[in-house]
């Protein structure tokens, strides 16, 4: 059995956002995501075939739902259920630390 830390072995430099697949079954896939001040890029929206369930561990986001006005900004701690192609994109994500996600990924 090996023990692994969420927060270990965080790159110091990210040109781009990572992802990391911890446990991926026939059922779901678990990913820790790693962002650095990244975000989608402008007119393109994450349109998903499975549902996501994501929490927020350290830094900040704001997540933009399409047909809302606003960014729902996320810290440590908070999570969020996004149905499949429930039309979605990453605003901004904290430029001054990392920001960690964990991804449930289900049908």
């Amino acid at each position: 059995m090996r023990i692994r830390n969420l927060f270990r072995d965080l790159p110091e430099v990210m040109s781009e956002e990572m992802s990391e697949a911890l446990l991926d079954t026939q059922q779901f896939r678990l990913e820790r995501i790693l962002s650095a001040g990244q975000r989608t890029p402008p007119g393109q929206w994450y349109d998903q075939n499975t549902s996501e369930w994501v929490i927020l561990l350290s830094g900040e986001a704001g997540v933009l739902f399409e047909g809302e006005a606003e960014a729902c900004v996320m810290r440590p701690g908070d999570y969020v259920h996004i149905p499949a192609h429930k039309r979605h994109r990453v605003e901004w994500t904290d430029a001054k630390q990392k920001t960690v996600w964990l991804a449930l990924h289900y049908q």
